[in-house]
């Protein structure tokens, strides 16, 4: 119950103070300021749902073979959880595992990405305003340089029982390796490769509508972003002239603090000449650029909203997770097609179709091979959803009543001689 209070106090100081909160996102990592205030709501709602949850964690008595026996299934806290999160939610991704592990009793170590610490250590605030007790929420934050010397730490370090961390795929499994050696819990959510398929079922201006939501929120900096779109050859022409018109009319990039601006920086130098070598790529193998192509006049980290056609999957941005503001369009023939496309990759975290056919709904989302599928929807993200991946997308689930059992251990116990 104490726990559950503090959590609670945690969320209300959080809506408290959410205009300053949003500000600090909007300066740390440039998205725009309208979805930072809705990432401080969504990164508070995890505070409010496991404060709930904290008090429904039960364990089992089950029926044992002996009459003198009883058995019981008692849950525990892990213990000591080291919590690394990324830059693209660097609120959400803090409270979404924190919020799990102190309900479930455990202290948490966060290292927050070297690009936002400002976010974690304003949380950290609010949690000593909230009367979480010191020691319980702690913060680590470290340079670029440092970064690898830190997780690795966090991962060896035998007091620490369980790792937590969203990132690419590629520094997932190095920690993995670090945490093997002590035998740690994990939880992986790493990267994407989502596909977004539309069908000529397709209510086609709901599915440009999705696709402009899903491509190009937080500038395509997000692991669940669609990376690369299909559409059914009936549709094809029509779904890109459309989503081109809507790319042009709905999107602008600026500053992140213009009230306007739909489309902010992106994180670094290194993530535009990204976008750029895929675009250079595709084009270089048959790609035609419908609509942006290239950075954007305001300079630096800025790039435009691009659309690609007459992609093919032997091209990097069909490999590859791209993580900008880059829309390649691939025209397939066959359900069977598209789902072979879709499953062809390693990863597995999130996943979208656009249909109407009730039977071809039904075939696809269960053949997909993914965490989390959309369907007739191009944001899925909520609070009450199990959040994560299949194959080499991560191992476990946030938020949900599955997110709190990643941060117990279940104990049995036999009570004998009675």
């Amino acid at each position: 119950q104490e726990r559950s209070l503090r959590l609670r106090r945690w969320y209300e100081l959080m809506l408290e103070n959410k205009e300053e909160l949003a500000r600090i996102i909007t300066a740390e990592n440039g998205k725009p300021l309208k979805e930072a205030q809705g990432e401080i709501l969504y990164s508070a709602s995890f505070l409010e749902w496991f404060a709930e949850e904290a008090r429904r964690v039960y364990g089992d008595v089950i029926p044992a073979s002996a009459k003198d026996r009883r058995i019981l299934a008692l849950k525990q806290p892990v213990g000591v959880a080291a919590i690394i999160t990324p830059w693209n939610f660097p609120s959400a991704m803090i409270t979404r595992k924190v919020g799990a592990a102190l309900a479930a009793g455990c202290t948490v170590v966060v290292k927050p990405a070297e690009d936002t610490p400002l976010s974690a250590l304003a949380l950290g605030e609010l949690a000593n305003q909230a009367g979480i007790p010191a020691g319980v929420y702690n913060v680590v934050p470290c340079s670029r340089q440092q970064t690898p010397a830190v997780g690795e730490v966090l991962c060896t370090d035998p007091l620490v029982a369980k790792i937590s961390f969203t990132g690419s795929t590629a520094t997932g499994k190095i920690l993995l390796k670090h945490a093997a050696g002590t035998v740690k819990r994990v939880s992986m959510e790493l990267g994407g490769h989502a596909p977004f398929i539309v069908f000529d079922s397709a209510n086609v201006d709901r599915a440009v509508a999705g696709a402009l939501a899903s491509k190009y929120r937080n500038s395509g900096q997000t692991c669940v972003c669609t990376n690369r779109f299909l559409v059914q050859k009936g549709i094809h022409d029509e779904f890109v002239e459309k989503f081109a018109k809507a790319i042009d009319r709905e999107l602008h990039v600026g500053s992140g603090f213009d009230a306007k601006t739909t489309q902010g920086p992106l994180i670094n130098e290194k993530a535009v000449e990204k976008v750029e070598r895929h675009i250079n790529d595709a084009v270089s193998q048959g790609a035609s650029i419908v609509t942006g192509g290239k950075r954007h006049s305001l300079g630096k980290n800025f790039f435009e909203p691009t659309l690609l056609s007459n992609v093919s999957t032997k091209m990097l941005c069909t490999q590859e997770e791209t993580f900008g503001p880059l829309a390649p369009v691939i025209k397939f023939d066959t359900e069977a097609e598209a789902i072979a496309i879709a499953n062809a990759a390693n990863v597995g975290l999130a996943g979208y179709f656009y249909s109407q056919d009730p039977a071809q709904i039904w075939r696809v989302a269960e053949q997909l091979e993914v965490g989390m599928v959309g369907v007739n929807e191009g944001i899925i993200s909520s609070v009450e959803s199990p959040f994560g991946g299949v194959k080499q997308s991560g191992l476990g689930r946030e938020g949900s009543k599955y997110g709190i059992d990643e941060y117990l251990e279940i104990k049995y116990v036999c009570f004998g001689g009675l």
